[in-house]
């Protein structure tokens, strides 16, 4: 049975806002100039402000969790593909980014 009401109140240690704020930041980038991109655009600018700020439970609002959740998988998938596909020294040095985006997804954003 689903649940009828959802909890979007997450409590983040610094090293998790630290990672979740420059991935904010990166995604904002890419997204900057394309008006296709506007809500998205529009929550992570949310997640980034609610992120940066010092409050203990970080609230997000079902759409800025849905895009969040959604950029981090595809950006897990990515770093999956190309490990695959490198040698031993860059699949070395992505595998530590991998596993934190991987534990902030399977601690928080699961389900």
């Amino acid at each position: 049975m689903k649940k009828l009401f959802q909890n979007y109140n997450y409590e983040f240690d610094k090293n998790e806002k630290k990672l979740l704020s420059s991935f904010c930041k990166q995604t904002l980038k890419h997204m900057e100039g394309n008006n296709q991109f506007f809500a998205e655009t529009k929550a992570f600018n949310s997640i980034l402000n609610k992120i940066s700020t010092d409050e203990s439970p970080v609230k997000f609002t079902k759409g800025e969790k849905t895009r969040l959740t959604y950029q981090m998988k595809e950006n897990v998938k990515h770093i999956e593909k190309e490990m695959k596909r490198s040698w031993f020294i860059k699949k070395w040095m992505m595998k530590s980014l991998y596993n934190q985006y991987n534990r902030i997804l399977e601690t928080h954003f699961k389900g």
